[in-house]
């Protein structure tokens, strides 16, 4: 039994790696600790190799973009929403801006999409493509700390689990399981971090 323990890890070590580094990546997150940026420039760098070996193109090639976005994310938390705070604050999304985000994230499913389908060997390029545009949309509302961003990723954590089961990343999926369930936790940590800063 520990011999059979012993070669799952062996056979699995980037996907526990990224799992870890995952978990504290949520529990920073949960907490709207800045840190999360930190986290969040290091694991997309493990996951882009995981991803590649494992045949999710689009989830390679978008966690060199992660790294980035990572790096914009601190700046956007640490410079504030205005100049008399430290930080930003928790906010709502804006509802004038719905409309144009959805447009946005259809115009990147379908680049996406497209290059899935014609320029690599994917066998999923349609939930591949729509789950990494729609993290990108998570990602930009997460930097803007809008309290939906929850939402997001609750239904970004649930594609993943089924997605990566199907690819055969078992731990990695069963991360996103956990992810599905801190996003729910995270959700209303945030609603009342949010209703504490305007008290």
């Amino acid at each position: 039994m520990l011999q059979a323990i012993l070669e799952y890890i062996q056979g699995h070590q980037l996907e526990i790696i990224s799992m870890i580094i995952g978990l504290i990546y949520l529990w920073c997150e949960y907490r709207a600790s800045i840190l999360v940026w930190i986290v969040g420039i290091i694991m997309p760098i493990v996951d882009i190799v995981l991803y590649w070996q494992n045949g999710l193109y689009a989830d390679s090639v978008m966690d060199g973009y992660y790294a980035l976005a990572a790096v914009w994310g601190f700046i956007a938390w640490k410079r504030g929403t205005n100049k008399e705070t430290v930080s930003r604050n928790i906010t709502h999304f804006p509802l004038h801006k719905i409309v144009p985000v959805i447009l946005v994230f259809m115009a990147i499913w379908g680049v996406i999409y497209l290059w899935l389908d014609y320029g690599t060997s994917s066998n999923v390029p349609v939930s591949d493509s729509f789950v990494n545009a729609l993290c990108i949309i998570g990602l930009w509302a997460l930097s803007n700390k809008y309290l939906e961003q929850w939402y997001i990723w609750i239904v970004v954590d649930a594609l993943k689990t089924v997605l990566y089961a199907y690819k055969g990343i078992p731990v990695k999926g069963s991360y996103y399981a956990l992810s599905v369930v801190i996003a729910v936790l995270g959700y209303f940590k945030w609603r009342k971090l949010m209703a504490a800063a305007k008290q």
